[in-house]
């Protein structure tokens, strides 16, 4: 994954998390891409980076399913 030039948006809280977690699992945006699709999560590679990037909302499927994939609770990716 190319370096982040710009800053971290304001539209979700739990990007940078998601970011953190995949890097830890050495885990591409790919892959986490068809784990989440696979799941049933309805979402594109564009949208995959702009969640990270904190410049997209995330819905509540998303949070669980990624909660999911990387087995940490939803409290957990929201910092609660």
């Amino acid at each position: 994954m190319k370096p982040r030039k710009q800053q971290l948006g304001t539209k979700n809280i739990i990007g940078r998390k998601i970011t953190e977690l995949r890097n830890k699992h050495a885990m591409k945006q790919k892959e986490l891409l068809a784990k989440m699709q696979t799941l049933g999560a309805d979402i594109n590679p564009s949208s995959l980076s702009k969640l990270e990037g904190q410049t997209r909302p995330v819905s509540d499927i998303e949070v669980k399913i990624l909660a999911e994939i990387f087995s940490v609770s939803a409290d957990e990716l929201l910092g609660i």
